[in-house]
């Protein structure tokens, strides 16, 4: 069967899947709100802009942009915190509360015309709040999912939600700023968060197997940190791609105030000129993120890494060249869609080269190398405004990221050369792995990368009951026997696994696995698998049923 014909066969399928999603109340309920989150961060974000530029021109815009990033970077750790030690569930709820109150107050700010540094402080604090609801949001799917595939279509609906919301909420804040004013905005927004914490008040969900966190002390986060610091410095693939996302990040940073400055002052929009461009950008967003899921899986990564990051930059030079209101969302709309591919192109390179161990902590680092870069970029704006005018500045802020990409070229390319892309059949073969099917396609490939060939003969013991274990095993080829206390248990073939029981339980081994045939395994280490298994709660949840399964079965022949 040709893969066109295998795709056509599967579209039935995704199509009801995504449709439970959309029946089912609980995920409803959660989509509908992350929706109305995303919607109302981008347009608080650029309304606040608004009033800042109004006020004191960019200068004043890059200002307020630091004051609301600085302590979103403070409060993001114990953001994501949060949702590993405390119901995730809960978390959302009151997150949400949280937000319509500081919206509200900060809407109250702008109407009763308090002091400025007043209205900033609260549109700071409105900010912070937002840095809790991803990591519950992300954190809580799994518990009101009731299967892999589900769990992978809900996560299909989570990014046409944050899509839709970057492209739906400047845009009416855009209209809003153009009818009232930022305080209208806010106002707004306050009002769907609120609502988006009535839909998630009583959520059906049944999360008394998240456990809390273990108790971490201040010492061990800092030392643990300061050890992903150090690899970082030493792992020079990691480097260079943190430091091309980091331009772009940069330039995010540069068009949050170059977005409002060019609305307002070059093409002479109005106040909700702005949310109107900000709306195109979003737009290309969503193409350039569906476009990019084709690049999970492909070895080359480096070419559509450079190609997006040109299609990035250049739309936004080109406004500079050529300023005008019919051209302007066209090209925000190209540029969104290069950044789309340049960032899941970089970020799948950068876990293919990470070592796994710092894996987590990277991915941290980058973070909070982001926030710095979006207030670093903010500070920047105002000034290539004030030294060289809006055009100039629209120009050199659309070369940042083709600049990087070429003084890095050589060194990008060796990347790939160097970085390992799964194999298609491997990754295949893991996919059908129903513990490993709800993990994200990142996990997955991280997991390929660790795979370690085994070969055995007929004859040959695989595992041996009442040892240690240290590994689980995928086989891909050939069958074994299974055998608990002597007595024949059962036999496994291609696409089946062994050896989880132990690992997961921590208990010596429960049965004895013999090559009927010859076999070709591929094993994975123990602190890998765990890793993999015990990090996400629907794979621990397949796992364990697994588990009970086959211990049932081996009580009864006993």
């Amino acid at each position: 069967m040709s893969a066109d014909a295998g795709t056509s066969a599967e579209r039935p399928r995704i199509r009801s899947l995504l449709s439970a999603v959309v029946r089912d109340r609980d995920l409803r309920r959660v989509e509908l709100a992350f929706l109305g989150f995303n919607m109302t961060e981008v347009a608080t974000w650029i309304a606040i802009l608004v009033y800042a530029y109004e006020r004191g021109g960019a200068t004043e815009a890059g200002l307020v942009s630091v004051i609301q990033l600085a302590p979103a970077a403070v409060v993001a750790p114990f953001a994501a915190y949060a949702g590993d030690r405390f119901r995730r569930d809960r978390v959302l709820f009151v997150d949400y509360l949280v937000q319509a109150v500081a919206l509200a107050a900060t809407a109250a700010a702008l109407a009763l015309h308090l002091p400025v540094p007043a209205v900033y402080a609260f549109a700071a604090v409105a900010a912070s709040s937002l840095t809790f609801t991803r990591p519950a949001h992300n954190s809580l799917l799994p518990y009101v999912t009731d299967s892999p595939a589900h769990l992978t279509a809900a996560n299909v609906v989570t990014s046409v939600a944050e899509g839709s919301g970057v492209m739906l909420g400047p845009l009416i804040g855009g209209i809003l700023l153009a009818w009232s004013g930022p305080g209208a905005v806010f106002l707004a927004f306050a009002s769907l968060t609120l609502v988006d914490a009535l839909l998630v008040r009583r959520l059906r969900v049944d999360l008394s197997i998240a456990e809390p966190a273990a108790r971490i002390t201040a010492r061990t986060v800092w030392h643990e940190t300061v050890q992903g610091f150090r690899v970082l410095g030493r792992a020079r693939e990691p480097r260079l791609l943190i430091l091309v996302l980091s331009s772009g990040l940069v330039v995010w940073g540069l068009i949050d105030v170059l977005l409002v400055a060019t609305a307002i002052d070059l093409l002479h929009m109005g106040s909700g000129g702005p949310g109107y461009l900000a709306s195109a950008y979003g737009v290309g967003g969503i193409v350039g993120a569906a476009a990019a899921s084709v690049l999970v899986g492909r070895r080359r990564l480096t070419l559509p890494l450079a190609a997006g990051g040109v299609v990035f930059g250049s739309p936004i030079a080109g406004i500079g060249a050529f300023p005008a209101v019919a051209s302007a969302p066209v090209l925000l709309g190209l540029s969104g869609a290069g950044w789309g591919v340049t960032d899941v192109a970089g970020r799948t390179l950068l876990q293919r080269v990470s070592p796994d161990e710092v894996l987590a902590r990277i991915f941290g680092i980058l973070e909070g190398i982001a926030m710095v870069s979006l207030a670093v970029g903010s500070i920047a704006a105002s000034l290539l405004v004030h030294a060289f005018g809006i055009r100039v500045a629209l120009a050199i802020t659309g070369a940042i990221v083709p600049v990087v990409l070429v003084v890095t070229g050589r060194r990008l390319l060796a990347i790939d050369r160097e970085a390992a892309a799964p194999d298609p059949r491997l990754l295949e073969l893991i996919r059908r792995i129903p513990i490993f099917a709800p993990l994200p396609a990142p996990a997955i490939e991280r997991l390929l990368a660790n795979l370690i060939r085994v070969d055995v003969r007929p004859g040959d013991v695989i595992i041996r009951e009442g040892e240690p274990g240290n590994r689980f095993y995928v086989i891909d080829r050939g069958q074994v026997a299974v055998t608990a206390g002597g007595t024949p248990v059962g036999r496994r073939g291609a696409g089946e696994y062994v050896g989880e029981i132990a690992l997961l339980r921590d208990v010596p081994r429960t049965a004895t696995v013999t090559a009927v045939t010859e076999v070709t395994l591929y094993a994975l280490e123990r602190d890998v698998f765990l890793t993999a298994v015990t990090g996400h709660p629907r794979s621990r949840d397949v796992a364990e049923e697994r588990i009970e399964h086959d211990l049932s079965a081996l009580r009864e022949r006993g």
